[in-house]
């Protein structure tokens, strides 16, 4: 991540924001939460529109994200007024932080007012199977992306809920996970492993960081993308050439603690504080409670991960 975040205060918010005006203002839906971006840059206003769900202009924002040009502070600098949600991107050109911030202020949002059903957030994949759902997540570079469109590409009743950012309610009973985005941010080396996503990858406009917003229902199907499932297990991914095992089971407090030592999977988070990590690790410790966990060290080639995990999915009847 090469972006530095400030906190500042209202007051500060307050000048900053004073005589602003931009050509484009949207609003997006991201898990009942009103999220506008607010920007001069035509490819984000285009690419936001494509990625998020449209929110009515009549209602009242939860955050607001500013995207905004300032030669006297560095590239990608980001102030971050917490009680209003209020983001200020300075000198950015890169689209998948501005998405990416945008769904760490609403996940702010939704650690700073919590309702009687546990609700958190998880940076990694979901997928659904015959109503189980599963999560993935790891470190970057792990392969998160390449195992999730991996199992939709080669396993008939997947059905993607997330690729990249998802949202959770833990009740008494389970764990219910919610898709963040629309459509997804896809890579233009995403066919190199699955060919079945060549045609995907040929129509989508990238971006100079080669990424791009795609509708992979057009692939897949609209039948396969589902909004919510009810999480069954948890896939952790690390990279390590000093564990030879490339599949296996752990105590929930070895999950738990890995989560915490790799910043939660997240590298995406506005605040970083002691009252924000205990949110977190409160939040994680009641997911690790409720659903399975495995361990898949990714250290092989994309299809040998993928059989291991196709092999432990069709044991526990997922397909």
């Amino acid at each position: 991540m090469n972006y530095t975040v400030k906190l500042i205060t209202p007051s500060k918010k307050d000048f900053l924001i004073k005589n602003l005006k931009f050509k484009f203002e949207r609003k997006a839906e991201i898990h009942g939460m009103c999220v506008e971006l607010l920007t001069n840059n035509k490819e984000f206003k285009e690419m936001w529109e494509d990625n998020f769900d449209p929110m009515s202009n009549t209602v009242r924002p939860h955050c607001r994200i500013l995207t905004l040009d300032d030669k006297k502070l560095k590239k990608n600098t980001v102030f971050y007024e917490p009680i209003s949600k209020t983001v200020f991107l300075y000198n950015f050109d890169y689209y998948g932080w501005v998405k990416s911030i945008a769904l760490a202020a609403a996940s702010d949002f939704i650690e700073d007012y919590q309702s009687i059903h546990r609700r958190g957030y998880v940076h990694g994949a979901c997928l659904d199977f015959m109503g189980k759902g599963i999560a993935i997540v790891g470190p970057p570079k792990t392969g998160k992306t390449t195992l999730s469109y991996g199992l939709l590409a080669n396993i008939k009743n997947s059905k993607l809920v997330a690729d990249d950012w998802f949202f959770v309610k833990i009740t008494a009973i389970d764990c219910i996970a919610y898709m963040s985005e629309r459509n997804s941010y896809i890579q233009k080396d995403l066919s190199e492993n699955w060919p079945v996503f060549k045609p995907l990858v040929k129509e989508t406009k990238f971006d100079f960081m080669q990424r791009g917003v795609a509708n992979v229902a057009e692939i897949i199907g609209k039948d396969r993308i589902r909004h919510t499932t009810v999480l069954n297990h948890l896939f952790v991914l690390q990279r390590d050439k000093n564990e030879k095992r490339t599949f296996y089971h752990v105590e929930k407090n070895f999950a738990l603690n890995y989560l915490i030592k790799n910043n939660f999977c997240n590298p995406h988070f506005l605040v970083k504080d002691r009252r924000k990590e205990k949110l977190r690790i409160s939040f994680f410790k009641l997911l690790l409670n409720k659903i399975g966990v495995s361990f898949i060290n990714t250290i092989s080639t994309p299809n040998k991960t993928l059989e291991e995990v196709k092999k432990y999915l069709k044991k526990c009847n997922y397909f």
